[in-house]
């Protein structure tokens, strides 16, 4: 007899992937699932099952639920899901179904699994309740004692009180639920700490914000216990928040950029916990990843440091984030790599360039033959407006809670709208939902945006898009709609990607790429785990669409399912497809030759050899290097440039930039060479740099273009902002919308004054990136695409590069003239809350957006001056207002900044 023995587990589990039976069964199981998805036929009318073969199957599930293989066993598991979840799907009312099932998620431990498919299952006998019992307990949130963390939640749950921790995990694993229940966990239990949750963009700050205050607030949490207030801590958003100025602890969610603006105006400042949520932001091709490095060193030179969590998105190796701890280069005990995922996505080929519907084997083990055939159609009538139709058709048979809601990604803003106006138009007026909500909806939009914006007569279908910048309460209804079932088509653009965390049954995506470029593996998986949330639903449906015309293919989309996510590198390691050799290279001769100024590379005929993208993250790269040669730190980004850099040459770089008038900082956003100017230009004896001022009250346009031109020529934007700030006609356009938002005008005032500068200037008018046309002031498309424009201006330029340059201005002109030398002009401030009214500004300091807070200045019946301190309060009766958007700002803010409020 053999001394290699082997576990009856691996003898059953090693082949079983291959096992024909098996595969024979699941493909029938695949095909009928999507014949009664596409209404091709009932299942007994297709390839049914027998009483056997439903008997065969089912036990295969329950095999595969608990399997131990060592390397396959989440796969095992996921498939064990699946097959119980279809089965369930297309035999809703049979028992033994349900009992399978209840087997099945109680064997891979998801408990949110059998609470969804309502069998009332109960453990088969003594033990295994037992030990499910004790497995209950373990999985208990202690935070929310009713709430049960999955098995790799807990584990990941349980490191986040190490010094540093990386763990990955699908889309819809939970990955920032876990931290937000740590945080109220340690909260609860009386910590003093201050915690730091970073996204990767502005518009998540809000959802991300207003989730923490549920957790913690006594509104919506189960205690109704306001820890906020019990504890003394706030949640703040913006360096400029009032609590800041106030005595607490607080919970910072914010972007790099804020969060890096926070720390450089407050050094002291003390950290205990830094989240970085969407790690993966740390690697590849990211204009925005130098924040996040500057970030991590700033606090890392600190002797008191916090702790450091990253959380990633589907990554094999989320290790390599603790690259930038220089403590935690070695071992596994402080990184996790999660697999498993409550829900599953079932995937379709919708050729429509060869006329076919094919879903998706994903559990082949051989890469052909991946696909089955559900139907031919007419390639010259289907459109992705038949399928919408099609769901939206049995949408109507159903109760609301029970709708099911489609998500539909396209790569470009356009393409999105046009797509959204085109279904709509296919709905028709017949579409109308006749729903109060979504009409008290439409008309917010009509009165707060525009009443010939697109988007205010489509929800009242439930057609919606979700594209860049949108006033945040308006987004947030839009959001909370399509999760309540409300809006039940919604299309997006890569502003999916970035964590919107929105429920849907059916995922379409129209193209493979982001923008112009093909999604990596880890977008592509990202996006795919948007449909399936485990917080609403256990499975949803992604279909692959290729429409006649289309460059992307049905082949391409095999391919991309089928490459596995590889393992990630940072973004400042030597890259030939993120940071090229011959970029550090380019870097490093720079600052070698005595110079801060660092241009875009170009070639012997001044052709760009590099992106927009590519050439931010290098050149943020480049002033972080110089900052850490200069203050001689021992960062990552220093350590990863020692093969282009000697101690020799690191020397004489320090020597050259510490004798100089002017040294680097740790503003990455501005290099030596702007602040010089920028010193310079403020400190003229003849006509100093300073803000123009106000006139009655109001910015003159040829005031503010002028400052615009002074700060061109300052910050060089001809080189830094080439493509935007640097162009004099786009500079122009800019100035009329930075004038009516600093003004406090309202959106919809700002959107005629826009179309108006367009009726005045038509020769100057896209339709897209790469048509140039004639301004028809009558037209209605016209003006959706300038009203398009202008929010994505608002969003891009006047709340992001505006606004930087001005804080650095504001900055650099106090520290030359005195702290009080602003007081009465400071535009950056202006900018910062499109305003220069003193309560405006002083409502959106405690958490009120722009709109609400100008609703609040016009309703001054809702203003009252506290008689003990002369301070401004809000009464208690504003939270019965005639705005839905205010009344819902002030469940929020009563709970994170209860001082602004006066009971009456």
């Amino acid at each position: 007899m053999s001394g290699n023995r082997i576990k009856l587990g691996d003898a059953i589990f090693v082949d079983i992937d291959d096992n024909k039976y098996l595969r024979s069964l699941y493909e029938s199981l695949l095909k009928n699932y999507g014949m009664r998805l596409f209404g091709l036929g009932q299942v007994n009318q297709t390839k049914g099952f027998s009483q056997k073969e439903k008997i065969d199957i089912l036990r295969f599930a329950d095999i595969l639920s608990k399997s131990n293989d060592p390397k396959k066993a989440d796969s095992h598991k996921i498939w064990a899901q699946e097959i119980a979840i279809l089965m369930n799907d297309l035999y809703p009312d049979d028992s033994l179904v349900k009992i399978y099932a209840g087997n099945v998620f109680s064997s891979v431990g998801n408990h949110k699994g059998i609470e969804q498919i309502d069998n009332g299952y109960q453990e088969p006998n003594a033990l295994e309740e037992i030990f499910a019992e004790f497995r209950s307990d373990y999985l208990t949130i202690p935070a929310e004692p009713s709430e049960r963390f999955f098995g790799e939640q807990k584990i990941a749950y349980d490191h986040l009180k190490d010094d540093c921790f990386s763990y990955s995990a699908p889309t819809s694993m939970g990955k920032s639920f876990i931290m937000r229940m740590f945080i109220k966990d340690e909260i609860m239990h009386g910590e003093k700490k201050n915690y730091a949750l970073i996204v990767p963009t502005k518009a998540l700050i809000n959802e991300v914000r207003a989730k923490v205050i549920d957790d913690l607030g006594g509104e919506k949490n189960s205690e109704k216990i306001n820890y906020l207030a019990r504890f003394d801590y706030s949640v703040v958003t913006a360096a400029s928040d009032i609590a800041l100025e106030e005595t607490h602890n607080f919970i910072f969610v914010m972007t790099p950029e804020r969060l890096l603006y926070l720390l450089i105006s407050k050094p002291s400042f003390n950290l205990d916990y830094l989240f970085i949520d969407e790690a993966h932001k740390l690697s590849g091709k990211n204009s925005r990843a130098p924040f996040y490095y500057k970030v991590v060193d700033m606090l890392l030179q600190r002797t008191k440091k916090p702790h450091f969590i990253f959380a990633s998105p589907n990554i094999p190796n989320p290790r390599v984030y603790l690259r930038m701890m220089t403590e935690a280069e070695t071992g596994d005990e402080n990184a996790l790599t999660i697999t498993y995922s409550p829900v599953v996505q079932i995937k379709f080929i919708v050729d429509l360039q060869h006329g076919k519907i094919e879903i998706y084997n994903e559990h082949k083990t051989e890469h052909k033959n991946v696909t089955i055939l559900l139907a031919r159609v007419d390639r010259v009538s289907a459109e992705l407006n038949s399928f919408l139709l099609a769901f939206e058709s049995q949408n109507q048979k159903l109760p609301k809670e029970k709708k099911k809601q489609s998500i539909v990604y396209y790569n470009s803003r356009d393409k999105a709208i046009n797509a959204a106006r085109s279904f709509s138009e296919s709905v028709g007026p017949r579409g109308l939902k006749n729903d109060p909500m979504l009409e008290d909806l439409a008309k917010d939009i009509r009165e707060g945006v525009h009443e010939q914006y697109y988007l205010a007569d489509m929800v009242r279908q439930g057609i919606a898009y979700h594209i860049g910048y949108l006033p945040a309460s308006i987004r947030a209804r839009i959001e909370e709609m399509f999760q309540s079932g409300h809006i039940t088509v919604m299309f997006c653009t890569s502003t999916l990607l970035e964590g919107v965390n929105l429920p849907a049954d059916n995922l379409f995506i129209m193209d493979n790429k982001i923008a112009l470029s093909e999604m990596n593996p880890v977008d592509f998986r990202n996006l795919i785990g948007r449909v399936g949330r485990i917080s609403f639903n256990l499975y949803g449906n992604v279909f692959f669409v290729s429409e006649k015309g289309d460059k992307v293919t049905a082949d391409d989309y095999v391919r991309m399912l089928q490459q596995e996510v590889p393992e990630q590198a940072l973004s400042i390691a030597t890259n030939p497809h993120v940071l090229k050799k011959v970029e550090k290279q380019y870097i490093a001769n720079i600052l070698k030759s005595g110079q801060s100024e660092i241009p875009k590379r170009i070639n012997e005929n001044g052709d760009p050899l590099q992106t927009e993208e590519s050439y931010v993250m290098m050149r943020k790269f480049g002033l972080i290097l110089q900052r850490d040669i200069v203050n001689n730190r021992d960062s990552l980004v220093r350590r990863e440039f020692k093969d282009f850099l000697t101690s020799a040459d690191e020397e004489y770089i320090r020597e050259i930039f510490t004798k100089s008038e002017v040294k680097p900082d740790d503003d990455i956003n501005t290099s030596v060479d702007q602040t010089r100017r920028l010193i310079a230009a403020i400190s003229r004896k003849i006509n100093p740099l300073q803000y123009p001022k106000l006139v009655n009250g109001k910015f003159q346009y040829a005031d503010v273009l002028y400052f615009l031109d002074e700060l061109s020529d300052v910050f060089r934007w001809d080189i830094y902002e080439s493509g935007t700030l640097g162009k004099t006609s786009l500079r122009s356009w800019y100035a009329v919308i930075l004038c009516q938002w600093m003004e406090g005008g309202g959106l919809k005032y700002i959107m005629d004054r826009a179309l108006d500068y367009h009726k005045d200037h038509p020769d100057n008018f896209w339709l897209n990136r790469y048509t140039k046309t004639y301004y028809d002031y009558r037209s209605i498309e016209h003006h959706n695409i300038v009203f398009s424009d202008t929010l994505e201006v608002i969003e891009n330029i006047i709340l992001f590069s505006i606004s930087n340059y001005f804080l650095r201005f504001s900055n650099e002109y106090r520290r030359l003239k005195g702290d009080e030398a602003l007081d009465e002009n400071n535009w950056y401030e202006y900018v910062e809350y499109g305003t220069t009214n003193p309560l405006t500004i002083l409502l959106q300091r405690n958490g009120f957006s722009r709109e609400s807070a100008r609703y609040v200045k016009e309703h001054r019946e809702y203003v009252i001056t506290d008689g003990s301190t002369g301070k401004l309060k809000l009464k208690a009766s504003l939270a019965e207002c005639g705005n839905t958007d205010v009344r819902n700002e002030v469940i929020y803010v009563r709970q994170n900044s209860p001082g602004i409020f006066i009971e009456e």
